[in-house]
């Protein structure tokens, strides 16, 4: 069996890698900032409502770091004992976001009990002030995060901190306000309650996608059994698919390895080149590596083995060795 490996394009797309750095850059200082402010206004007004916005506030910073730090460690060039370069460290980041929103449900679940119990006094005015700036600020950074390519999981991740908070402040802002006409603080812990179960459902979708792509799982977009079948019908002169894995390195950057044989050993250089061609353009994979099964090897095993005898004197014949797919 002989690989066949073509040259391959490595590049990054620039709009991805610069225009994320910046934007999660830009959205890190704006939430780091607003933290601050909703510490004091949390303190001011006697609001723990807001003083818990503000420790989300400061994990939602915390996870922007952390993506900010992968898009720098991703663009580090790969070496010899990291081939692939840093890209991964995308993943684990996306990952690590994901555990810290289920710790945010928890946090916000205790504290929802303890308010039950020991309803604290509120200034509804100053926390009703700090609450509404915090929706503005979210909805800034939500719009700065959402412009141009979402796909990455650690954009995804930071998105869906920067909505939990966003969520967060929709919920400070109305219990502010039924609190300043009723005096009824229970809507505080009721309304963060269920912005926790929202949390949950999105921090259980970014989890299974990080653990999904470092299991190295096929991606939705590409089955191996659809590629099989697409290219047994769409590639002339091929005669079998056999050993595909796809997986990917990580999100948006799917690798494919497969064993091909033609129905010819002389369209061996064209039925590659197809292969590869078909597997960019159809299922987006940028990587792919074509390793040949060639029919004369194929034959000459045969040929070479030799007839066996056993002590009958009865003849076995010729076995195919062929290769075990």
């Amino acid at each position: 069996m002989s690989h066949a490996h073509h040259d391959h394009d490595h590049s990054h797309s620039p709009t991805v890698t610069n225009a994320n750095e910046r934007k999660v850059l830009l959205s890190f200082v704006l939430i780091f900032g607003f933290m601050l402010v909703e510490v004091v206004g949390g303190l001011l007004s006697g609001s723990l409502a807001l003083l818990a916005d503000a420790g989300h506030m400061l994990t939602d910073a915390a996870a922007l770091a952390l993506a900010y730090a992968a898009f720098r460690f991703g663009r580090r060039a790969a070496d010899s004992k990291r081939t692939f370069g840093y890209l991964r460290f995308e993943v684990i980041a996306g990952f690590v976001n994901a555990l810290t929103l289920f710790a945010i449900v928890a946090w916000i679940f205790y504290e929802a009990v303890e308010r039950f119990r020991q309803p604290g006094e509120i200034l509804a005015g100053p926390m009703l002030l700090v609450a509404t700036a915090g929706l503005l600020v979210n909805l800034l950074v939500l719009w700065i995060m959402t412009r141009g390519e979402t796909e990455h999981v650690n954009i995804k991740g930071a998105i869906l901190h920067v909505m939990g908070d966003l969520l967060g402040s929709v919920g400070a802002i109305a219990a502010a306000i039924i609190i300043s006409l009723t005096g009824w603080t229970p809507i505080d812990p009721i309304l963060s309650v269920v912005v926790a179960v929202l949390i949950l459902r999105s921090a259980w979708k970014l989890l299974a996608t990080s653990i999904h792509i470092l299991l190295e799982g096929a991606p939705a977009d590409a089955d191996p059994e659809e590629i099989v079948t697409k290219l047994l019908t769409s590639v002339p002169d091929l005669a079998a698919v056999h050993h595909i894995h796809v997986w990917q390195i990580t999100s948006g950057r799917t690798m494919a390895t497969l064993n091909v044989r033609p129905a010819d050993d002389i369209h061996a250089k064209a039925v590659s080149r197809r292969v590869e061609t078909l597997l960019k353009s159809e299922f987006g994979i940028e990587h792919v590596t074509v390793a040949i099964d060639w029919n004369d090897e194929i034959n000459q095993e045969c040929s070479l083995q030799p007839a066996r005898h056993d002590h009958h004197g009865h003849d076995h014949g010729h076995h195919h060795k062929g290769h075990a797919h």
